[in-house]
C-alpha cells in the first residue's frame, strides 16, 4: 500500500545500496578489510576479559579485572554481546551462550532495576538472539519463532517491568523490584525516554506471543507524552508519571529525551504506523523551529523556546543516524560533520561540550566509549557512501585502541583532555560500540541484506518470511527483524474467513442455510486494527447480512475455538 512505502522508502533506501566496498578510492585508501579485522580484535579482547574475569556480574571493571553488578545481577554483558557475536559470525560461541543463559539467568530476585536498561539491554537483546537463533545453528522448536526458550525468557522479564505502568497516567516509573513490583517510596519523576522507549521491544513481543498487554502499555505511554507536550509543540526532560506535570522543563534531543524520538520513528517502520510516524514529523517540525542553531541542536525551554543550555551531549549523535531513516540526508550530514569536529577535537565525544565556547562543560569531560556517532556514521555511509564516514570510524579506532585499551578489555575514558580512565567497561560497548563499528566496515554482513536472500519458515499460522534485511535495531542496537511480527498473528478477519468457508461448504451440500453466532470476544486482540485488511469488514457484512433463524447443530452458544472443535468432529464423522 502506499502508506507502507511511505514509511518502508527511507528504509529500504539505506539499507538497498550494496556498492562495493574495499580499500583504495572509494574510501581514500583506507584499508577496510583490516579495520574490520581490528573491530573484531577489539570485541574478543573485551568480551574474553569479561568472561574470564567479571562473569556473571553484570559488567568487567577493567583496571581491577574483576566484575560488578551494575542494572540488575543478569549477567548484562552476556546478554548485551550475543547477537554481536552472530554478527561476527561466532555461531558455536552464540549457541553455547544461549544454553548458558537459559540455564543461569533469573528474573525472580529481589533487586530493584531500570525499567528503561532492562527493557533496552535484557528484552531487547533476548528477543534479538531469539529471533536470530535459527541462523545461528540452532535447532528451534516447532512453533518458532512464535515460542522458544530465549522468547520465553523475554516475556518473563517484560512482565517483570509491567507493574511500573499502573499509574494514573499510563508513564511507568523509572524502577521496579523484580520480585515485589514498585516500591512504595518510590519517586514517581521519571525522564521522558525512561516512558517512550518500550514500543520496538514490547510490540514486538505482543506480536511474537499473542498477548497485546505489553504493547498496550507501550502505546498508551507513547500518547501520554504526546498528550502533555507543551503548545509549542515540546515535550520536557523529566515528568511527574501521576500528576503528568513537567519536573524539569529542558527540552532537546539528548539525554533524558533522546531514545523517545527514535522509537516513534522506528516503531512507526516496525508496526507501519502513521500515528507514530506523524507524531514525530510534528515533533521534528518544533524541533526544527526551536532547538536547531546552525546545524547544532541547543535545549530550550520546552513552554517558551527560549535557549536554556548551549550544549551539544554526546547522546544527541544518534540524531543524523534518525534523521537518515526518514530520508532527511542532506541536514543528517551536516549536522553529523559538526559532531564529527567535536571528536577530532579530543579523540572522542565529550559528554557535554559548550558550543559557544568551543569546550568541555566542568565535571562532563568523560567519553564512556558510547556509540551514537558511530551508529550514525553506519546509516549514513549505507545511505550515501560518503568517504568521510569511514574516517569516523577509523578515528574511533584508533582512539579506543590508543586511550581506552589496558590489559583487561576497555575502559571508559574519564577525562578526554587527559585521558584518565575510570574503572568500567559498560555492556553498550559490546552491544553498540562494537557492532557498528563493524558493521560501518562490513558491507557484506547478513545485516545489511537488500532482500535478495531470505528464509521461509513454516509456523502453526502458515508461511511466513524472515531474514530478509530491514532490521530495526532497538536503542541498544539489537537488530529486530520486522518480518517476524507477521509470523505470529491470529487475527479476528483470518478466524471469520474461516467461518466463512463452513458456510460455503454446507451450501455445497444443499443443506439449509446457517450461521455462526458472533461469539463474545475471549480475549482475542483488541487492537487489530480495523483498516489492516478489507476482507475483516467482508466478513462483518456477510455476517449481518445472513441472519437466520435456523441452526444446523443445536449447541449452546460457545466461544468460537469451541464451536470449531465441535464443527470439526462433524467433518471427521463424515455427517
Amino acid at each position: 500500500s502506499a502508506a507502507m512505502w511511505r514509511f518502508l522508502g527511507p528504509l529500504l533506501c539505506l539499507w538497498a545500496l550494496r556498492l562495493p566496498l574495499g580499500g583504495g578510492s572509494g574510501a581514500r585508501g583506507l584499508d577496510v578489510a583490516s579495520y574490520r579485522e581490528r573491530v573484531r580484535a577489539m570485541f574478543y579482547h573485551a568480551y574474553e576479559h569479561y568472561l574470564e574475569s567479571a562473569f556473571p556480574y553484570d559488567e568487567l571493571r577493567p583496571l581491577t579485572c574483576d566484575g560488578q553488578d551494575t542494572w540488575g545481577s543478569f549477567s548484562l554483558t552476556l546478554i548485551d554481546a550475543l547477537d554481536t557475536l552472530l554478527i561476527l559470525g561466532n555461531v558455536s560461541e552464540f549457541q553455547r551462550v544461549v544454553n548458558v543463559l537459559q540455564e543461569g539467568v533469573d528474573f525472580d530476585i529481589d533487586v530493584n532495576a531500570s525499567v528503561f536498561e532492562t527493557n533496552i539491554r535484557v528484552v531487547g537483546g533476548l528477543l534479538s538472539a531469539h529471533l536470530l537463533s535459527r541462523k545461528a545453528g540452532i535447532e528451534v522448536e516447532a512453533g518458532w519463532p512464535c515460542s522458544g526458550p530465549l522468547l520465553r525468557m523475554a516475556e518473563e522479564a517484560a512482565r517483570k517491568l509491567l507493574p511500573a505502568f499502573q499509574t494514573p497516567t499510563g508513564m511507568p516509573y523509572g524502577t521496579v523490584n523484580l520480585l515485589h513490583g514498585v516500591n512504595p517510596g518510590e519517586t514517581p519523576v521519571t525522564c521522558t525516554a525512561g516512558i517512550g522507549t518500550f514500543i520496538v521491544e514490547f510490540a514486538t513481543l505482543s506480536h511474537l506471543t499473542g498477548d497485546p498487554v505489553f504493547e498496550d502499555v507501550a502505546r498508551k505511554a507513547l500518547k501520554a507524552l504526546w498528550k502533555n507536550r507543551s503548545d509549542i509543540g515540546l515535550v520536557g526532560n523529566h515528568i511527574d508519571v501521576i500528576t503528568a506535570k513537567w519536573v524539569a522543563q529542558d527540552a532537546g534531543i539528548g539525554a533524558g529525551v533522546d531514545s523517545y524520538f527514535e522509537y516513534l520513528v522506528k516503531g512507526a517502520i516496525l508496526l507501519q504506523d502513521k500515528e507514530m510516524m506523524s507524531m514525530f514529523l510534528e515533533y521534528n517540525k518544533a524541533i526544527k523551529n526551536y532547538t536547531k542553531f546552525d546545524d547544532w541542536y541547543l535545549w530550550v525551554q520546552m513552554y517558551k523556546g527560549t535557549v536554556s543550555m548551549p550544549v551539544f551531549q554526546s547522546l544527541e549523535a544518534y540524531w543524523p543516524g534518525l534523521q537518515s531513516l526518514i530520508g532527511d540526508v542532506d541536514n543528517a550530514m551536516r549536522t553529523f560533520l559538526n559532531y564529527y569536529t567535536v571528536w577530532k577535537q579530543f579523540g572522542g565525544l565529550p559528554e557535554f561540550y559548550n558550543i559557544p565556547q568551543g569546550y568541555t562543560v566542568d565535571k562532563r569531560e568523560g567519553y564512556p566509549l558510547r556509540p551514537e556517532l558511530i551508529e550514525s556514521a553506519m546509516y549514513l555511509y549505507r545511505a550515501t557512501r560518503d568517504p568521510t564516514l569511514l574516517e569516523l570510524g577509523r578515528d574511533a579506532v584508533e582512539s579506543i585502541e590508543k586511550i581506552s585499551k589496558v590489559d583487561c578489555g576497555f575502559a571508559t575514558i574519564k577525562d578526554l583532555r587527559d585521558h584518565r580512565l575510570d574503572n568500567r567497561m559498560e555492556s553498550f560497548f559490546l552491544a553498540e560500540t562494537i557492532k557498528y563499528l563493524y558493521l560501518l566496515f562490513d558491507p557484506d554482513n547478513f545485516i545489511h541484506n537488500d532482500g535478495s536472500d531470505f528464509d521461509v519458515v513454516v509456523t502453526p499460522y502458515g508461511e511466513c518470511v524472515l531474514n530478509a534485511g530491514g532490521y530495526i535495531f532497538n536503542t541498544e542496537a539489537h537488530p529486530i527483524d520486522p518480518a517476524a511480527l507477521h509470523c505470529c498473528r491470529k487475527r479476528k478477519e483470518e478466524q471469520w474467513e474461516v467461518e466463512d468457508l463452513m458456510r460455503e461448504f454446507y451450501s455445497q451440500k444443499k443443506t439449509k442455510k446457517f450461521t455462526l453466532k458472533n461469539a463474545p470476544d475471549h480475549g482475542e486482540r483488541e487492537n487489530a486494527k480495523d483498516s489492516e485488511d478489507a476482507s475483516s469488514e467482508k466478513a462483518g457484512e456477510k455476517r449481518n447480512s445472513k441472519k437466520s433463524s435456523h441452526s444446523l447443530l443445536s449447541c449452546p452458544s460457545q466461544s468460537f475455538n469451541s464451536k470449531l472443535a465441535v464443527l470439526g468432529q462433524v467433518f471427521l464423522d463424515n455427517t
